[in-house]
């Protein structure tokens, strides 16, 4: 059964693996869970930013496709949350699982020659993919996809670590940033899931706005969102050093970070 404070709304009855804490249509009838839907778009506006930056540089397509699989995740996660269907869950998980392979892509070609493709990787990647989506329609078990996804964003951690401690250490803020930030959002996704029952009640006894504040599931979003901007920023960062082009971090509006690429000096 629905917890009490669930209430109906326009997408239906749940058809979802998962259902998070936070309360069904509390907010909109039209949005299942409104504050984890609307903090998806830290997943979309940044990186389609980011992804014209790209292309107005002339960098690589790699680094494009990076941006753009971190949008798909957040409107995939978008229409998850807004509707709590199945196939809508797919739309969020799987591409959780190709932004991540398409990260360690371009992390690990990072100190490659320009227009070079690793045909060895690509297709570990690609199968471990498809190997990853197969099982997990099969199995429909949540647990097996974040240990799949986890196993991911370890060997990204483990390279940059490498990158920023033994190659480039003045990366050291930037690469440190982005860690610290992603595991704030995993470990409020933790408290989201142990302590629902406890969080559910406490903001029954809060003002609405207030109560939006332990939306700790939405947290996981923005500050996770962040941190996954902030890797591709130390990733396309350390490949045009190693290219000589000279990246500079601006703030928008001196707070959001963008990376801006000049070419190299010609002598």
């Amino acid at each position: 059964m629905a917890p009490a404070a669930d209430r109906e709304g326009y997408w239906g009855p749940p058809t979802s693996t998962l259902e998070w804490c936070e309360e069904n249509y509390a907010v909109s009838y039209y949005i299942a869970e409104f504050w984890n839907t609307v903090s998806n778009l830290i997943f979309i506006l940044p990186p389609i930013y980011g992804a014209i930056q790209t292309y107005k540089d002339g960098l690589e397509k790699r680094y494009l496709a990076a941006y753009l699989c971190l949008t798909a995740v957040g409107l995939g996660s978008w229409c998850f949350h807004m509707t709590l269907k199945y196939e809508m869950q797919l739309l969020d998980e799987l591409p959780m699982i190709y932004s991540c392979c398409v990260f360690v892509y371009c992390l690990y070609e990072c100190f490659k020659y320009k227009n070079t493709v690793n045909y060895a990787l690509l297709f570990l990647l690609i199968t471990y993919s498809m190997v990853v989506s197969i099982v997990y329609l099969d199995l429909k078990e949540p647990v097996f996809h974040q240990i799949m996804y986890g196993t991911l964003v370890s060997i990204i951690v483990l390279r940059s670590v490498y990158i920023v401690l033994w190659v480039y250490p003045w990366l050291r803020g930037l690469g440190y940033t982005s860690l610290t930030v992603f595991l704030m959002g995993f470990f409020l996704w933790n408290v989201d899931n142990i302590f629902c029952g406890k969080l559910r009640a406490l903001r029954e006894k809060m003002p609405p706005v207030v109560g939006a504040v332990t939306q700790f599931h939405a947290w996981w979003h923005i500050l996770t969102g962040l941190g996954s901007y902030l890797h591709i920023l130390l990733s396309l960062y350390t490949r045009t050093l190693f290219l000589k082009h000279r990246p500079k971090v601006k703030f928008v509006f001196g707070i959001w970070p963008v990376l801006l690429v000049e070419p190299p000096k010609s002598l």
